[in-house]
């Protein structure tokens, strides 16, 4: 668990609006990704109104200037890999790192930090046209899993496309989707992955239970299109926002129920989505309790993965709002239940937490070392006593760390909760006025 090198340096490469994930660009740039800017994945509300399935998309990361050939000091260890077998528990974690220049760098962006497991995008996630990956790419990507000893089948969760909503009621749009999920999962054979993680999508305004049963056909359609793959879809759950489905247990057991072939569905727990959708992880008792919920109701052996975040927002927010590790509302103890759950080993376990940071010439860059600490941070909560002084000083000087942004958000919070109860109150008051002149007129 030795760290080779503590500097903060900006990223490699990352994934460009006009950059495929082959290295060929598109031209211009643009593609249908107009969609607004997402400050890492911490600042933004993801699934805010329902930009699933148009162009008003967020971004994982920020753009860079579009693909290079990394120099040996961009590709310059920060963190040395600990080999799982020394863990006492078998962890995978990583994070989502870019692919960009081809599907094959994600590799190395992945053994930079130091990762275990790794997240990726297979394409543009905020284009629908793409092309397919090079053989090239192709051999290069299984060549360095070979070379550093990853397995894509279990090691690896890529991420699906932002435009894709399976539960598009719309002829055209929902076919458009289809197409772009269905290509995904050949994308997935091609490179021998085995999981393949996606947000379930949102109702447009539409029924609920119809929304999920669209869902569900559109998975049972792709499934029977791919009969000889082994591709699992894994459905994400959701923060709570809007129409977006899957902030609920039910949400996830009701697609699953609806899915034919049962060995091809299963659920990826987002922790900063679970804890703003009223799933509470902060305590032993609570994250004994929610896990408990979630077998009972979804089956714990249809948990496949996790997206490891902190939250920056308060609990049952709704707000899709990732922090560091520690930094924010669910706090250290929350991943220590979760590093030493023994249902949990063998799992990827990826972080989305932010690592934007203001260079010294006052541009903001993405540090990895964030993510090669807070891979170390995780691997050491295993086997620790969090009784005892080290996690109790480790655990608040994190939470001092973010003590600043949470007060922030807290305040964003109460504003709109206090906006919103007096909207109700000023409505109720309407109503109870209407009726009272109502009943003065039966009256006379």
């Amino acid at each position: 668990m030795q760290r080779i090198s503590a500097r903060r340096k900006p990223p490699i490469n990352n994934n460009n609006p006009g950059e495929h994930q082959d290295g060929t660009t598109n031209g211009n740039g643009n593609g249908n990704g107009n969609g607004k800017r997402k400050t890492g994945v911490a600042d933004s509300d993801a699934e805010s109104g329902d930009h699933v399935g148009n162009t008003q998309v967020p971004r994982k990361r920020r753009a860079g200037a579009g693909a290079k050939r990394p120099s040996e000091d961009e590709m310059a260890s920060l963190a040395e890999r600990t080999a799982v077998s020394l863990l006492k528990k078998t962890m995978y974690i990583g994070a989502h790192v870019s692919a960009a220049g081809g599907v094959h760098n994600a590799i190395t962006n992945a053994t930079q930090i130091g990762a275990n497991s790794f997240a990726l995008f297979l394409k543009s996630q905020r284009k629908w046209n793409n092309p397919p990956i090079s053989a090239d790419a192709r051999s290069q990507f299984l060549s360095n899993c070979r070379s550093h000893g990853y397995a894509a089948a279990e090691h690896a969760l890529p991420h699906g496309s932002y435009l894709v909503n399976l539960a598009q009621a719309d002829e055209t749009k929902a076919e458009q989707a289809y197409v772009s999920f269905l290509d995904d999962l050949q994308r997935c054979e091609t490179l021998g992955i085995r999981l393949y993680n996606f947000h379930p999508g949102s109702t447009g305004g539409e029924p609920r239970p119809e929304a999920i049963a669209r869902i569900a056909a559109q998975l049972n359609r792709a499934h029977a299109a791919t009969p000889d793959s082994s591709v699992v879809t894994v459905l994400e759950n959701m923060a709570g926002a809007g129409n977006v489905i899957g902030s609920t247990w039910e949400d996830l057991r009701d697609i699953i129920a609806l899915v034919e072939d049962k060995t091809r569905v299963g659920v990826c727990i987002d922790t900063c989505h679970a804890f703003a959708a009223g799933h509470d992880l902060r305590t032993p008792e609570a994250f004994e309790e929610t896990m408990r919920a979630f077998d009972d109701i979804v089956g714990l052996g249809n948990l496949k993965a996790f997206h490891l975040n902190d939250s920056k927002a308060p609990f049952r927010s709704n707000r899709d709002l990732h922090a560091n590790i520690g930094t924010g509302f669910l706090g250290l103890r929350a991943f220590h239940s979760i590093m030493n759950h023994d249902p949990f080993c063998g799992m990827p376990m990826i972080l989305e937490t932010p690592i934007d940071r203001t260079a010294p010439d006052g541009k903001t860059v993405e540090d990895r070392q964030i993510w090669a600490d807070e891979i170390k941070l995780l691997e050491s909560l295993i086997g620790m006593d969090p009784a005892g002084a080290h996690f109790a000083d480790l655990s608040a000087r994190l939470q001092e760390q973010g003590a600043a942004e949470r007060n922030r958000v807290q305040e964003q919070v109460d504003k709109k909760t206090a906006k919103e109860a007096e909207k109700t109150t000023k409505k109720a008051k309407k109503t109870t006025g209407a009726k009272g002149a109502r009943g003065s007129k039966g009256k006379s």
